[in-house]
This record gives C-alpha cells, sequence and structure tokens, in this order.
C-alpha cells in the first residue's frame, strides 16, 4: 500500500528505489511498466497515461528467467521476434548485444552452461536488444555472490551510460544501500507501509565511485538513518 507517491524520472537519469521490505519497491516497477494498475492516481511515459506495457520500455527480472532450451543469442533475440524484423536482422542485432555485455563467444551457450553473473548478463542484452528509452532493472544483482555482483554493477553502470545506446534513463529498485549509492544519480528512500517518500537523495559523486571515501558513507550514512526512520 503506497500514499502520496509523486515521482518523476528525468532524461539521462540513473535513478534508484530503496525501502523497507514489503514497502511496494517492485510493485512500482510493475505500474510504470504497465503490469499493474495503481489503485488511485496514474503512471505516464512520454505524457501518456500507461495502461500496458509500452514498446519503449524494458525490464530486468531478479530471477533471470532464460528460456532453458534456448541458447544465449536465441534467448535475446526472442526480445526481436515479434517486431517483424528480418532473421537476419535479428541475429546481428543480438549479437551486438551480447558483445555489449562482454559474452561474445558464448553466443551458442545453453543457460545450463553459464555462471549466475552470465546469465543476468544475457538478461541485460535481452532488455537492451530493443532499443529502450527507460530500463528498469528489479533487484538484478540480489541473487548474485557478492564479489560476481560487485564486478558486473561496474559494467552495468558502464555499458548503460554508452553515448552509442539510444538507453535514456534507468530505474533501480534495490535493498543493498551501497549499491544505490555507487551506481545512481538519484536515490529514492520509501517508508513501511503505507508507503511514502522519506527523501531523495542526488549522489554528486564522481566515477568509478570509491566505497572508502568519506563522501560516499556519508550518502550510506544519510540512507541508513532514512530506512530507520522508515521503519519506526
Amino acid at each position: 500500500m503506497m500514499k502520496d507517491v509523486n515521482l518523476s524520472v528525468y532524461y539521462n537519469e540513473f535513478l534508484s528505489i530503496i525501502g523497507p521490505s514489503g514497502c511496494g519497491k517492485s510493485s512500482l516497477i510493475r505500474m510504470i511498466i504497465g503490469l499493474q494498475q495503481p489503485s488511485g492516481g496514474h503512471v505516464t511515459f512520454k505524457g501518456r497515461v500507461v495502461d500496458g506495457p509500452p514498446e519503449a520500455v524494458s525490464l530486468v527480472f531478479q530471477n533471470v528467467a532464460l528460456i532453458p532450451w534456448k541458447t544465449a543469442l536465441d534467448n535475446v533475440a526472442f526480445a526481436l521476434e515479434n517486431k517483424g524484423m528480418p532473421k537476419l536482422a535479428i541475429e546481428k542485432k543480438s549479437m551486438a548485444a551480447l558483445r555489449l555485455v562482454e559474452l561474445d563467444g558464448f553466443e551458442t551457450a545453453f543457460p545450463s552452461e553459464l555462471s549466475g553473473g552470465m546469465k543476468q548478463r544475457v538478461g541485460i542484452a535481452r532488455a537492451l536488444v530493443s532499443d529502450p528509452d527507460l530500463l528498469l532493472m528489479d533487484e538484478p544483482f540480489s541473487a548474485l555472490d557478492e564479489l560476481t555482483a560487485d564486478q558486473l554493477r561496474v559494467e552495468v553502470r558502464t555499458v548503460l551510460k554508452n553515448k552509442h545506446l539510444p538507453l535514456k534513463s534507468v530505474i533501480l529498485v534495490s535493498h543493498n544501500v551501497e549499491e544505490v549509492v555507487e551506481m545512481s544519480d538519484r536515490i529514492v528512500v520509501l517508508s513501511k507501509p503505507p508507503s511514502h517518500i522519506v527523501d531523495i537523495i542526488k549522489v554528486d559523486l564522481p566515477y568509478p565511485r570509491n566505497k572508502r571515501c568519506k563522501d560516499f558513507e556519508k550518502v550510506t550514512d544519510r540512507i541508513f538513518k532514512d530506512l530507520y526512520a522508515a521503519r519506526t
């Protein structure tokens, strides 16, 4: 349940949403992509009310949900199969998406042959191959071991800021404080239900971000205080 959540995502912005378990972070993602309707108010994308999945929005799931009998290349290509594109164009575009996430050479591998981090890369490639304006990421690193997740965060941030991508903005849902500080331009902190916005933090730290620097710690401390207050 949410109350008076009013939020905008800006052009070329990496926005993160964090809050206590059950506060509705994933529900917000589902509303933005049109898989769930808000009980009050509305969601707009490019000036239009969202009443179904917009074409220019892609989602990376927490559980990658790759099709087990399809190769990495075919899993990525699956996102384009209903676009009316020639088969050769789909293959070329899907190969380019896999190269973007550094999986060239694994095109013919099946999901069972890939590590957790590699599977998530395939999921990201599948989300990017349709050239979305907005990418939604619902706790995409939470199922990975910390070393793999840490490496993938850096790689994903680098990929998503590639000036040659048509991607305009990113929304990340996470429960990891250091993760959102490392990756975000702005961070939205939600309270416990009935959820409302506790704080919106602009992160003006250079990339790559050093987790041990005092400015980084100041932002993480502020979020922890917000989260503690949000639970009481």
